[in-house]
C-alpha cells in the first residue's frame, strides 16, 4: 500500500507508533515469563527423568530373581496398572499447559505369605514408576507447548521491535520532510506571487 504524504497520514502513523510502543512492554513481559516458566518445566522434566532412571537402576538387582522360576508363576505384569489420570489445563499468559492433578494407579491383591519378600518392594517400585511415567508424558507435552508458545511471542516482540516500529519511524519522518517541504514551497510561492506586478 502506498504511503499518503499527507498530514492525515502523519497522524496516523504516530498513533500507529504510539500504539506499537504502548503495548510492546507488555509482549515483552509475556515473553521473559513463558520463558521462565520453561525453564521451569525442562528443569521438572529431566529431574523426572533422573528419578526414573534411578529407579530403574535400583531395580536390576531384582532382575535375577524376577527370571526364576518361582517368579514365572506369578503374574507380575498385572499387579499395578494405572486406573485414572486427572489431568487439567492451566492457562499461562494464553498458552494452556496440561497440568497432572491426581494419578490413580492400582494394585491387584496378592498373597503377602505366598509371594517372595521381594515383591513388595518391587510393587511399590512399578507403582512409582507408572506414576513417573504419567508425569513424564505431561511434563514433555507441556515444554513442547512452552517451546511453541516462546517461539510465537518471540516472533511476535521481533516484528514490533524490528519491522513495525522501525517502518512506523522512517515513514513518520519521509511525511515529515515531505510536509515540511510542501509548506516551504508554498511560501516561496506566496513570496513570489506578493512580488508580483498586478496588472
Amino acid at each position: 500500500m502506498a504511503l499518503a504524504l499527507n498530514k492525515s497520514s502523519l497522524k496516523t502513523q504516530r498513533d500507529q507508533l504510539a500504539m506499537y510502543r504502548r503495548y510492546l512492554p507488555s509482549l515483552d513481559l509475556k515473553r521473559q515469563q513463558l520463558f521462565s516458566a520453561l525453564k521451569d518445566a525442562r528443569a521438572k522434566l529431566e529431574a523426572a527423568r533422573k528419578e526414573a532412571d534411578a529407579l530403574a537402576e535400583s531395580l536390576e538387582g531384582l532382575y535375577p530373581l524376577l527370571g526364576s522360576s518361582l517368579a514365572a508363576r506369578l503374574d507380575l505384569g498385572s499387579l499395578v496398572r494405572v486406573r485414572a489420570v486427572a489431568i487439567e489445563e492451566e492457562n499461562l499468559v494464553g498458552a494452556r499447559l496440561p497440568v497432572a492433578r491426581e494419578v490413580s494407579i492400582e494394585t491387584a491383591p496378592y498373597s503377602t505369605l505366598a509371594t517372595p519378600f521381594w515383591v513388595d518392594h518391587l510393587v511399590e517400585s512399578l507403582r512409582r514408576m507408572a506414576e513417573l511415567k504419567v508425569l513424564l508424558e505431561v511434563s514433555r507435552v507441556r515444554v513442547q507447548r512452552l517451546e511453541v508458545a516462546s517461539r510465537r511471542i518471540t516472533q511476535r516482540v521481533n516484528l514490533f521491535e524490528k519491522v513495525l516500529i522501525p517502518e512506523a519511524e522512517k515513514n513518520i519522518k519521509r511525511i515529515r520532510i515531505f510536509v515540511s517541504d510542501e509548506e516551504r514551497a508554498a511560501v516561496v510561492r506566496s513570496k513570489i506571487a506578493k512580488q508580483k506586478p498586478k496588472r
